[in-house]
């Protein structure tokens, strides 16, 4: 099989693992064009700060000794099949980087024969490009759960970060839906992956020379709607995961019905709607200091599908509101909805030279349309219903609705009324969704 054939068959396997976004652009090189969009295995990523990265995400192989009944690779799928060798991801890598194509690579895989077999080739991978290529771009590689300790740890020194999916939100859901896996293999090469990472740091600060350990830590993703699991017991789940292993992200995936069987939900469309809620509930969990028994709980075991968590949990609570925005503390001022953290910062030191009325909130950044019926500015309530759970729900459900109907959009003038251009902070908050 030619290399562009293996190319475009992994790396369309590769689509489902959602640690890394794809651009989804198709343009094409002009004769005497300037540059070229190659879209097979390049995907878009964004960093902390902002910056979007390009990566080269493919599977090593989509050959898989499993039967997943919700996996598009599992081995009873009539679909198309190929295998990189290690040589040929490596030659794949350098090439693309010294294009300009991708600053990294995003390397998961099958379970091809066995898991240590499986776990030998990523390691040879990602063993080559750094020591005889001297290839110190980005990588992020998948920890296979079963493999031997040792092939983990070898892989460990020379990948930037490394992920272990968890799959599924709990033992039942992968007992029906994967029953060739199990929850104490998944989550014991988290740990070693958590001990090595601490036992690298404390090396660092005796030797200066010290090997580094996925300096990037490590990340999971899990797959949303294939099972009965609530979004408490998803998130709850989440919680003690960022405890437990400290990683640094956990991914979402809304389930695609690729497979039809009598044990996944008879589904035509991905829940979206839900996996934006969770990742929004995710950014609460790790930033915003909440925990997910104040987001949800067994009374409310689901997001509303009309308002974000932040909004759901105002109104579980509305007892806690409104919160006087001249006197409240950060910690407080964070549980507002539409007050995210570097408009609640803004607060903290703009107040310090006098107070603030309603109307010098908008300039600090603050979503008004919200923000309104959950507080007061010198004692005074600004929200054009009363302090009721039902009538604020039914005002802010209103203005969504609002929002997105045709009629409510305005043809921009290209010479007058012209909008601000956005910041870097305006960027950063967009690509990162903060509430």
């Amino acid at each position: 099989m030619e290399i562009l054939d293996k190319l475009k068959i992994l790396s369309d396997a590769a689509k489902y693992d959602v640690s890394c976004s794809s651009s989804g652009s198709k343009r094409k090189n002009i004769n005497n064009g300037l540059g070229n969009c190659n879209t097979n295995g390049i995907c878009h990523t964004f960093t902390p700060d902002g910056r979007c990265v390009s990566l080269l995400k493919i599977l090593l192989t989509n050959y898989c000794i499993y039967d997943c009944a919700y996996c598009i690779n599992r081995i009873s799928n009539d679909i198309p099949r190929a295998f990189f060798t290690p040589d040929e991801v490596v030659d794949l890598t350098i090439n693309f980087y010294k294009r300009n194509y991708i600053e990294g690579l995003f390397l998961s895989s099958a379970i091809i024969q066995n898991v240590n077999y499986t776990m030998e080739l990523l390691l040879k991978v990602t063993k080559t490009l750094r020591i005889t290529h001297k290839f110190n771009g980005y990588i992020h590689v998948k920890a296979i759960p079963g493999a031997d300790e040792k092939l983990i740890e070898e892989t460990g020194l020379y990948a930037d970060r490394m992920s272990v999916n968890i799959e599924l939100p709990s033992s039942k859901g992968l007992k029906l839906l994967a029953p060739q896996k199990n929850k104490d293999s998944i989550l014991k090469p988290m740990s070693l992956i958590k001990k090595q990472i601490i036992h690298s740091k404390e090396n660092s600060k005796l030797f200066k020379s010290a090997p580094k350990f996925v300096p990037g830590g490590q990340s999971t993703q899990l797959i949303v709607g294939a099972t009965n699991d609530n979004d408490y017991d998803i998130l709850k789940l989440c919680e003690n995961l960022y405890k437990s292993y400290d990683l640094k992200r956990v991914y979402y995936s809304a389930y695609v019905p690729v497979n039809q069987t009598p044990n996944l939900p008879d589904i035509k469309e991905p829940p979206l709607i839900r996996e934006n809620r969770l990742y929004q509930a995710d950014w609460l969990l790790r930033f915003y200091g909440f925990k997910a028994d104040e987001i949800l709980n067994k009374d409310n075991p689901n997001f509303h599908d009309k308002l974000d968590p932040k909004t759901f949990y105002a109104l579980n609570n509305l007892y806690l509101f409104p919160v006087e925005i001249n006197t409240a503390p950060y910690e407080l001022l964070l549980r507002v909805p539409g007050i995210g953290i570097k408009s609640a910062k803004r607060i903290i030191l703009t107040r310090k030279v006098g107070f603030l009325n309603f109307y010098d909130l908008k300039k600090l950044g603050i979503v008004l349309k919200r923000a309104q019926y959950f507080i007061t500015c010198k004692g005074k309530y600004y929200g054009d219903v009363d302090i009721d759970k039902d009538k604020i729900e039914n005002r802010l459900i209103l203005k969504e609705k609002q929002m997105i109907k045709p009629n409510n959009y305005e043809q921009l003038s290209l010479f007058s009324n012209l909008p601000s251009i956005p910041n870097s902070e305006d960027k950063i908050k967009i690509i990162t969704g903060q509430i």
